[in-house]
């Protein structure tokens, strides 16, 4: 009996989980971190639907923090299986997992001052770097296109899937006493045409589908006109005078977006302004990313291979430590700051906004999704005050959006890769996406003929 259970980034973005039941062995597909409001977030985040012991093994798509952000916490309550990855995924697990720890100690201590200002009682970090070793240990990495057995009767083979360095779509092959079923998830599929990273691999040969949805009911502007776009916005906030800020993810959408300033940097389109990417997880990232060329596109391959480094240019300065970052609150001079964490819920991006959200001189750069309840999605919808650990700014900086960098697959892109394996589907689960998306997507997919189509609900179990 294959039984499948959704206990997250179901009809909304974020802490992807979901488990797949094969007569009594346990997989867990993903073990990532919720965000939005800090309370609501971090019960969930320290508690899971089903026994942590029991789960048997854990497939990790991707190594952003939703994916994975929360395995350190699964092992913590019991669980010793095997946890696995793509090699780019593993080498990446280590310094994400790390930052993410760091992190929450670093926001707790400061949350902490206010809170006991407040007369409140204090909090702690669903988990501290301490726990990061033993969490690694259990990793096991795999290279695509090359299946690999988890047990007898279950064989997995990771595909590119063209999201971010390492993402996988992972195809389980099971035999359910003689029956054979295979389960395609995707994780996060990437857009078609990007930089650096290859596009999805298409799948034509599983029964069950697991889909994301994060785009499900919008459309991406093309990337060819991104640089003009996003030359104006530095060129109007440099002739106020202001800062330019940028909440970033620190693997894929930080790399694109330097690569997208150097070029405009060689072409004289905007000013010599400096560039700080305050964020030491996204300069351990561009390392990994030059050893793992199996994951570029053949572009970016010969980038790489060049003497002209497409990561670095004159006035790009990497902050390592946190006086550096604490000195640019100072600066009183044009200058464009990209921090983590991609959502504005963590990390040194809070101390930024914190700074500079109230003066209009200034402004704020959206260069991702932003899930629902996060400070970005507040900043991204403009809300007249904001809140900032625990206290409440006005938000008088200009924003603006640039879903060009998006690294997710758009409805059409969701819609041509589904279709090409619509005769085999026999069942389409289709998660990670806000409820409207997710269901404007199931229509399409159902009026495109795929068949047996199904948005799930949080914490609901199909017999498969």
């Amino acid at each position: 009996m294959i039984n499948l259970s959704f206990h997250g980034a179901v009809r909304n973005v974020t802490g992807s989980r979901h488990l797949l039941e094969i007569n009594g062995f346990r997989l867990l597909l993903d073990c990532g971190f919720f965000q939005g409001r800090r309370a609501e977030t971090y019960e969930k985040n320290l508690h899971f639907d089903f026994d942590p012991r029991s789960i048997d093994a854990v497939i990790i798509s991707h190594a952003h923090l939703d994916h994975l952000g929360n395995l350190p916490n699964l092992v913590n309550q019991g669980f010793n299986g095997d946890v696995y990855c793509t090699s780019a995924t593993l080498d990446l697990a280590n310094i994400m997992l790390t930052d993410s720890a760091n992190i929450q100690e670093n926001d707790v201590e400061f949350v902490n001052k206010i809170r006991r200002k407040q007369n409140l009682p204090p909090t702690g970090p669903i988990y501290s770097v301490a726990d990061i070793p033993p969490t690694l240990q259990l990793l096991r990495g795999s290279s695509y296109n090359r299946p690999f057995k988890i047990c007898d009767n279950i064989q997995v083979t990771f595909l590119d899937a063209g999201h971010i360095l390492g993402s996988a779509i992972s195809v389980i092959n099971i035999n359910d006493n003689g029956r054979s079923v295979s389960v395609c998830f995707t994780g996060d599929l990437g857009r078609y045409h990007m930089p650096i990273i290859r596009d999805p691999v298409s799948v034509t040969n599983s029964d069950i589908l697991i889909i994301e949805s994060t785009y499900g009911n919008r459309f991406h502007i093309d990337i060819d006109h991104v640089e003009d776009k996003l030359a104006m916005v530095i060129n109007a906030t440099v002739s106020r005078g202001g800062k330019l800020l940028v909440p970033c993810f620190a693997l894929g959408r930080t790399q694109e977006l330097i690569y997208c300033l150097h070029q405009l940097k060689l072409a004289h389109k905007i000013p010599d302004i400096p560039v700080f990417i305050d964020s030491p997880l996204a300069i351990d990232a561009t390392d990994i990313f030059r050893v793992h060329p199996e994951c570029y596109d053949q572009e970016t391959a010969v980038l790489l291979r060049s003497a002209s480094d497409p990561f670095g240019f004159r006035g790009l300065h990497y902050v390592q430590s946190v006086d550096e970052s604490r000195s640019l609150n100072h600066l009183k001079t044009p200058a464009m700051i990209i921090a983590g964490s991609g959502m504005a819920e963590a990390g040194r991006i809070l101390h930024h906004l914190r700074n500079n959200i109230s003066d209009p001189r200034n402004t704020v750069l959206i260069v991702g999704w932003q899930a629902e309840n996060t400070l970005g999605r507040k900043i991204a919808e403009k809300w007249p005050e904001v809140p900032i650990f625990g206290e409440k700014f006005k938000l008088r900086a200009n924003v603006e959006i640039f879903n060009e960098f998006s690294a997710h697959a758009d409805r059409n892109d969701l819609i041509r890769w589904a279709g090409e394996g619509k005769a085999r589907w026999q069942k389409v689960f289709v998660v990670h996406g806000e409820e409207s998306a997710s269901l404007s997507l199931a229509d399409a997919f159902t009026a495109a003929g795929i068949k047996g189509v199904v948005v799930p609900e949080y914490g609901q179990n199909f017999e498969l």
